[in-house]
């Protein structure tokens, strides 16, 4: 009479099973070498198995195929946890039995490319579930490239629902999810379903989809919408590992698929966290900074950390401006002035916040070369608020911050407005009143060395032109607020306008004494004389 022997099986913990040692025996290898050299008397047996592939239901699954002779009916929803446990209970090419269960699932496998999205979707979730096990890995990969493909424009329709499971063709499995699909972009329909990557998953995927050469500007949104989704079902440190991850991820991306949007919402989401990586975040402003010709005044106004310091994140707008030019050669002078507008508007924006320092305005102004700046009238309204808000500041900071402004690139209206600002020092007043009368000096200068030299060559008739040009010179001197000089300035021209008046007049008497002269000499011996060219 044949003995049976009885094998009481702790299944992690969760379940025990009560099998017949020879019947799992017969085709697992590990059975076979853990009771071979047993004795007759032995027939109550117990094993604990601690990390058994997919636990009770895993060993279940194993259990029915010893007990049915070999023989399984595999699906894609089995056979993760039946290829798992055939290697976890050595049931391969090494064991007794002819119809060992490691080659039928390897067998399986070899049609995963007709497998339905959502089979693969369920394969997934169970190799991720697994992990760390050496098998589960090499799915793991399989299960992911077909996925990745799944997400490649060039494959067929991923909203066509078909009963055909031909290769790479995405099969709806009711027309509920059908109407769901059709609702997605074509390049996005599969970022919800993505969600239930890991984060190593999450890490292998993108590397397969760049390799697979999708385009980076889908890969950049599906990270950004991965980030936003996940953040509100993760704690803290899970937050700075994906965070981290993306960011890595991220430097690998053509720049130009990059979205300034996209960049800003992660930038906004790292301020937040406390625990991320200096090395990560830096990298991060970096790439940032790099693109800051194309942001927005609202995308710099992230709120400050320390609220007790200032409104807004002055600190960081400082880090991505000084990013930027770590571009260096590569700047465009039409980028230059993109960034100098932006940095402008901040000025005014940040420039009623009472708690913001002088030294940190300071530094906003100076981390841009006066060059940048096409006009400086923006930047004197910024400080201009500034100093109305600061009104405790002393005379020398003052001073220091209206030197920032370069009156030669005011308008006459701000030019105006500052001669007659009391925030304003007196010495930056009366940089703009020497400014304003070196542009004036020069006018005249101008005009005058025109008109001596006109004056030599042109008949009295061009007076009145003459008189146009110094009315438009007192004009101008009106204009930017000289009233003193006016004066003085209409005295000149007036003394100026009198003496030409003279010479016109000597001139002409000249003229007429000087022909009478060389008619009579033209009888006489020698040669004439040629006239003074001031009287010709």
């Amino acid at each position: 009479m044949e003995v049976c022997y009885i094998l009481e099986v702790d299944v992690n913990g969760e379940e025990i099973f009560i099998v017949d040692k020879k019947t799992l025996s017969s085709f697992s290898d590990r059975l076979s070498k853990l009771f071979g050299g047993l004795t007759d008397g032995s027939r109550k047996l117990k094993v604990i198995f601690d990390n058994f592939p997919g636990g009770a239901y895993g060993f279940e699954l194993m259990a029915r195929f010893c007990y049915n002779n070999g023989t399984i009916e595999i699906t894609p929803s089995n056979i993760v946890l039946l290829n798992h446990a055939a290697h976890y209970m050595e049931m391969g090419s090494n064991s007794s039995a002819k119809l060992n269960l490691v080659d039928q699932t390897e067998k399986f496998l070899e049609g995963i490319n007709y497998w339905t999205w959502s089979e693969l979707l369920q394969a997934l979730k169970l190799c991720q579930d697994l992990l760390p096990t050496i098998n589960s890995s090499f799915l793991l990969d399989k299960v992911l490239d077909c996925l990745v493909r799944l997400t490649l424009p060039t494959m067929a329709s991923p909203f066509t629902c078909s009963s055909n499971n031909s290769s790479f063709q995405f099969s709806c499995d009711t027309s509920s999810t059908c109407s769901m699909r059709n609702n997605w972009s074509q390049t996005t329909w599969w970022f919800e379903d993505l969600l239930v990557l890991n984060v190593n998953s999450f890490d292998k995927v993108i590397r397969m989809m760049m390799s697979q050469k999708l385009d980076h500007a889908t890969i950049f949104k599906f990270i950004v919408f991965r980030l936003k989704s996940r953040y509100f079902s993760v704690t803290a440190s899970e937050k700075c590992k994906i965070t981290e991850l993306a960011i890595n991820l991220l430097s690998l991306l053509d720049r130009s698929s990059l979205s300034c949007r996209g960049l800003f919402h992660i930038l906004l989401a790292v301020s937040r966290l406390k625990n991320i990586s200096k090395f990560y975040a830096l990298k991060l402003e970096r790439l940032v900074g790099s693109m800051l010709d194309q942001a927005t005044l609202d995308h710099l106004l992230a709120p400050s950390p320390h609220r007790n310091h200032h409104v807004y994140d002055v600190n960081l707008v400082l880090r991505l401006f000084k990013a930027f030019f770590l571009e260096g050669s590569t700047i465009s002078q039409t980028q230059l002035r993109k960034v100098a507008s932006l940095m402008d508007s901040y000025l005014i924006e940040v420039a009623p916040d009472i708690l913001l320092k002088p030294s940190k305005f300071a530094a906003l102004i100076m981390v841009l070369p006066d060059s940048a700046r096409e006009f400086s009238d923006r930047l004197y309204q910024a400080i201009d608020m500034y100093l109305q808000v600061h009104v405790q500041l002393c005379e020398e900071v003052k001073m220091r911050l209206c030197s920032f402004v370069n009156h030669d690139k005011l308008s006459a209206e701000a030019s105006k407005h500052l001669a007659q600002n009391s925030n304003f020092p007196p010495r930056s007043t009366l940089k703009s009143f020497v400014t304003q009368k070196s542009k004036l000096n020069s006018l005249i200068h101008n005009h005058l060395s025109h008109f001596k030299v006109s004056s030599q060559s042109k008949s009295h008739s061009n007076a009145m032109e003459e008189q146009e040009g110094f009315d438009q010179i007192l004009i101008y001197a009106r204009k930017h607020g000289h009233s003193k000089e006016i004066d003085n300035l209409e005295t000149r021209l007036q003394g100026m306008q009198k003496k030409v008046t003279e010479l016109e007049k000597v001139c002409t008497m000249t003229h007429s004494e000087m022909s009478s002269v060389t008619k009579s000499r033209l009888h006489g011996p020698g040669k004439a004389r040629s006239l003074p060219k001031l009287c010709s």
